[in-house]
């Protein structure tokens, strides 16, 4: 008999597939090893190249060892996509439940931004090392899909995510985190990768309408990183630190800053020839009176994120997945200071691009392989605790 002092359990997910039942709890924030994955290639494939000022861009060995972590993110991303494919398929109440659920939906559903980003950086990455492989043509067909797909789940996840915040979900301004921010950092993805894409598009209107989409999915996050930040801003001030689990993601703020100083700077290298004078010349100086207090403002950034995280790592902060935030926002501070080298000649930015991307190697290293760990213990496919 169950009295009030049992209440009833949750009924058990029941499936004669192994693999299906593996899945259960593989959420879409997964993605987002994808993600770190991809940026090593496409960071360390710009580095600058000054051997005699002990920059590494041409260290014997560098690209082919970005080009073996693009295939590394290109399988993962093919992995990922089927078993979330059999998460959707066996395990349909969960996947709503990312979406939906009033309680859980504000902490799961902005993931859903990571899916988009994944499919953008591999894509990005394999014009940019890729092609070594695969081959121009291959690659350019290749990248066109992946940016295709990403670029129209990224604006749908900046849409229906903000909406269903509105509507469905149940939200404090005690819950604000920068996990928020996932959903409208996606289209600034699509800005600084899509340009990679306007030279291999027919001259004239192709090209420029291309290349100011790009512009206005640039804009379109900006903006809507500029309405959410003030929000976790507030939060951490007036509430106090964020909960251990969760402190790496003051990272992620790091990624619209980052990455929107690399789409100006891709702006300014492909809009001559492309978008008509004056406006052409513009965007060169775009992006070096945009970049360069961005930049300023993400390292400032960075040493808070970098303090509270010490903080939480001495109070016990333990493993999760939550350390891949770790690397794609360093990965996009990596490609915007190489943008500003490329612009403004300083040795200054080379140094910064160096530096932050031998932080970025260290942090892949370190998160991937705990991963893996939790992979082969099961202890990253486990239920979530409460």
């Amino acid at each position: 008999m169950v009295t009030a002092a049992q209440p009833l359990a949750p009924p058990t997910v029941r499936t004669s597939r192994p693999r299906a039942a593996a899945v259960r709890h593989l959420g879409p924030n997964w993605y987002a090893s994808v993600m770190g994955t991809a940026i090593v290639a496409t960071a360390g494939a710009g580095l600058p190249s000054r051997p005699a000022a002990g920059l590494p861009g041409d260290l014997p060995g560098l690209r082919t060892a970005c080009t073996a972590f693009w295939a590394l993110s290109l399988i993962m991303l093919v992995t990922l996509l089927g078993a979330r494919a059999l998460h959707w398929i066996h395990h349909r109440d969960q996947a709503r439940a990312h979406l939906l659920d009033p309680t859980t939906g504000p902490t799961t559903a902005p993931f859903y931004g990571c899916l988009a980003m994944a499919l953008l950086a591999v894509g990005g990455a394999t014009l940019t090392v890729g092609r070594d492989w695969l081959g121009t043509t291959a690659a350019v067909a290749l990248d066109a899909v992946l940016f295709t797909a990403g670029t129209a789940v990224g604006l749908a996840a900046a849409v229906a995510v903000p909406y269903l915040m509105v509507t469905r979900h149940r939200i404090e301004p005690s819950q604000a985190t920068p996990v928020w921010l996932l959903p409208l950092v996606a289209p600034m993805v699509s800005a600084a990768l899509g340009p990679l894409l306007v030279p291999h598009l027919p001259a004239g209107q192709p090209r420029e309408t291309l290349l100011l989409a790009c512009v206005a999915m640039f804009g379109l996050s900006l903006l809507g990183t500029l309405m959410m930040l003030p929000m976790i801003v507030a939060r951490l001030i007036t509430t106090g630190p964020l909960p251990l689990v969760l402190t790496p993601t003051l990272f992620l703020v790091l990624g619209p800053l980052g990455q929107s100083t690399t789409a100006v700077g891709k702006f300014a290298d492909f809009a001559p020839g492309v978008v008509p004078a004056p406006y052409d010349q513009g965007f060169g100086v775009l992006a070096v009176l945009y970049g360069v207090p961005v930049m300023g403002f993400a390292l400032l950034w960075l040493g808070l994120a970098v303090a509270l995280v010490v903080r939480a790592r001495r109070r016990g902060m333990g493993f999760a997945l939550t350390w891949w935030a770790f690397t794609f926002p360093i990965g996009t501070c990596v490609t915007g200071a190489e943008a500003l080298a490329r612009h403004t000649g300083l040795a200054a930015f080379d140094g910064l691009a160096v530096a932050l991307y031998a932080a970025l190697v260290t942090a892949w290293a370190v998160t991937a392989a705990r991963t893996a760990h939790g992979l082969v213990t099961g202890e990253l496919l486990a239920p979530p605790r409460r």
